[in-house]
């Protein structure tokens, strides 16, 4: 018994110490720290069984029973979808672009729109001269300025914006009659052969757009649901760059993805304009719909306790795009993953590490229906107001995002 309980022992120092050694390799200093103490203690424990469970058997008997219990214990098939996790209802509620912080960004002080907006929501306005009284975004005054990688990260930005125009544009007269699952199978191909990570279509739903415009002009506009269908596909991140968050490549791969995307989007919106059916691609500062949730209802993947897309292979660490059209297609069918919800509820890594303390650390709360982790937006821009970055320190360190997850 003795030799079997010092075996069981070695073992979990060896899971142990590999487990460490994973997590010093992705720089995790936490789950490092961790599994280094527990390759320690179950060594010494060995140690201790070798010099005394001669003289106590017991000793050995008890220890074996123990770690027999805890590996079991660790090893049971665990199933979250068995558990009672209630599920959300689709939103009841639309969101205004303009409430949006991005939009609120743009507002200029002084000028009719912006005492307009903060006239009708007088309770905005002390928060956001918070984050105005800070440096900004990519600012040469923020704290992580880097002139090199916050000049790229510009120029993607800059030249996301011109694609803009190209967004929707004129339908060819000829329509050219299409099987829908073969134009599914197409544009699914076509995009992941670009790029993508994953692809996925859903019918278009009303809760799925913004109420009005807010970052492109007219401005104000009503937004009309004008398309049938949604394509949401997702880019990756690097997870190399990610480790640096909330530094400043962490910003120039979130500008590089969303370009990347962006441009993806608006060839394949060209592509099926020029077959004879309307199609309008969303892309970075220039959307109609909420990309996180089209993606969700597509199939992508779930929305998470930080607020972003969950995706089964690569969590958070990836950006979207999403076309609206009238092509035929075949819709994926989606269903609510109760694994990442039950691992978001019990995790709070993103949450116990967030530099702004906008993450909720409790459990999700219902607003009209919808049950949802809130962030504190407002408290995150200001951060990025205060750093230059987008920081994504949330991102790096979900274990979805890990390569190996």
């Amino acid at each position: 018994m003795r030799f079997f309980a010092i075996a069981i022992y070695l073992f979990l120092a060896v899971v142990a110490t590999a487990a460490s050694i994973v997590s010093l390799r992705e720089g995790e200093s936490r789950a490092f720290r961790l599994s280094a103490l527990l390759s320690a203690v179950a060594v010494a424990w060995a140690g201790v069984l070798w010099e005394v469970a001669v003289s106590a058997p017991w000793l050995a008997t008890c220890s074996t029973v123990l770690a027999a219990v805890l590996i079991t214990a660790a090893l049971l098939p665990y199933d979250p979808v068995r558990r009672a996790l209630r599920t959300s209802a689709p939103p009841s509620k639309n969101v205004d672009e303009r409430d949006v912080i991005f939009a609120r960004r743009r507002l200029v002080s002084g000028t009719t729109r912006f005492e307009a907006y903060y006239s009708e929501h007088p309770e905005k306005r002390a928060v956001d001269d918070r984050w105005r009284a800070r440096p900004g975004l990519l600012s040469t005054d923020a704290a992580f300025y880097q002139p090199l990688w916050f000049a790229a990260a510009d120029a993607s930005f800059d030249t996301i914006e011109a694609l803009h125009p190209h967004v929707d544009g004129p339908v060819e007269n000829n329509r050219v009659p299409l099987d829908a699952v073969e134009a599914t199978r197409f544009v699914k191909d076509w995009l992941k052969h670009s790029g993508a990570h994953s692809v996925g279509v859903t019918a278009l739903r009303d809760y799925h757009l913004y109420t009005h415009r807010g970052r492109q002009e007219p401005y104000g506009e009503p937004i009309r649901k004008r398309h049938r269908w949604a394509i949401a596909f997702t880019v990756e991140m690097s997870h190399e760059l990610l480790r640096f968050a909330p530094l400043a490549p962490t910003v120039r791969e979130s500008a590089d993805q969303y370009l990347r995307a962006g441009a993806m989007a608006v060839k394949l919106a060209w592509m099926i304009r020029k077959l004879g059916y309307p199609a309008r691609a969303h892309v970075d500062g220039n959307y109609e719909v909420i990309c996180p949730l089209v993606a969700r209802d597509a199939g992508l993947g779930e929305i998470g306790r930080m607020g972003l897309l969950m995706t089964p292979r690569l969590g958070p660490r990836v950006r979207i795009a999403v076309v609206t059209t009238d092509l035929p297609l075949v819709p994926d069918a989606a269903q609510p993953d109760a694994a990442v919800i039950d691992a978001c509820l019990h995790c709070r890594k993103c949450a116990a590490n967030c530099p702004a303390q906008a993450i909720p650390f409790g459990p999700r709360v219902d607003e009209q229906g919808v049950l949802r982790w809130r962030i504190d937006a407002e408290a995150c821009f200001t951060y990025w107001s205060t750093v230059g970055t987008d920081c994504a320190r949330c991102v790096r360190v979900c274990p979805f995002s890990h390569p190996d997850n």
